[in-house]
């Protein structure tokens, strides 16, 4: 498979001694305009890969805010097909920053898989994370995907132990997406101090970078999450950053965009310092 975009940025920021900052927002929350706004703000901000959710109306493995933003994004009329059209609107002017999709796979499965992927790579996607695929069903889409040149990146979770991890990694590219405690997205962050060693068994398995997510809201979570793995994931506290512009009414009280480059800023900063000696 030929370097893509996230090999690209994963490969420039371990030269520049940092990890990566991956930012998810939910693909046409609160409506296609403001979701491409936020979009567009993000790499500005400070988000070095986006991840853009494919709302879904069956979210099993989302927490309450993601799930909203969905619904959100599903009642404004977001589809697949807007979702793709959303990344080649971004893509008019940036050409440099990772896009990942997420979501699950019955979208892609009713649109059609080689119709999505060729529509994915001519949109400018770069990788897709579909967290109800296991590995036993790669021929599904993963191998088709890997074969389109778009990486196909894997979860693994503090029960994925070493006998199920290289089955897990097989196929995984981009990187690999270790999620910081079990149950649903947005619950408390999990005790930052195993993140390392679990960061390190994964790293025993493969040489992809290794990036953590799952209760991210902070700068200093940030901070403390970047020192041992290679990338930051926060979605849900983006996804509560445009929830909380959205009033009673469904009107919006202010900016989304504003709101989360604001916060993403915070983060981003959070990151940067994350490989610095503390101060004595």
């Amino acid at each position: 498979m030929t370097d893509t975009r996230i090999d690209r940025r994963m490969s420039k920021l371990k030269q520049e001694g940092r990890p990566a900052l991956v930012t998810y927002l939910m693909a046409g929350d609160p409506d296609y305009e403001n979701s491409l706004a936020i979009m567009r703000g993000l790499p500005k901000a400070g988000s070095d890969i986006i991840e853009l959710g494919m709302p879904f109306s069956d979210p099993m493995a989302d927490g309450p805010a993601i799930q909203a933003a969905g619904l959100r994004a599903l009642k404004a009329g977001q589809t697949l097909a807007t979702t793709l059209a959303m990344a080649a609107d971004f893509r008019q002017q940036d050409d440099e920053t990772p896009i990942v999709l997420m979501g699950y796979y019955n979208p892609i499965y009713i649109y059609g898989v080689d119709r999505f992927l060729a529509d994915a790579k001519a949109s400018g996607i770069d990788g897709l994370i579909v967290v109800d695929l296991p590995p036993e069903m790669d021929e599904e889409l993963c191998i088709p995907a890997l074969k389109a040149g778009i990486n196909f990146i894997r979860l693994a979770t503090p029960t994925t132990d070493d006998k199920r991890l290289p089955k897990v990694l097989e196929n995984t590219s981009g990187f690999v997406y270790y999620v910081s405690m079990t149950g649903i997205t947005g619950s408390a962050l999990t005790d930052t101090s195993k993140v390392g060693a679990a960061v390190a068994r994964i790293k025993g398995h493969t040489d992809l970078p290794v990036c953590v997510g799952f209760g991210v809201k902070t700068a200093e979570q940030a901070r403390a999450i970047g020192a041992s793995a290679d990338g930051v994931v926060v979605g849900t506290a983006i996804v509560n950053a445009v929830a909380n512009v959205i009033g009673p009414d469904g009107r919006l009280t202010a900016n989304p965009a504003e709101a989360v480059a604001t916060l993403v800023e915070g983060l981003s900063q959070g990151v940067r310092r994350s490989r610095l000696a503390p101060a004595q």
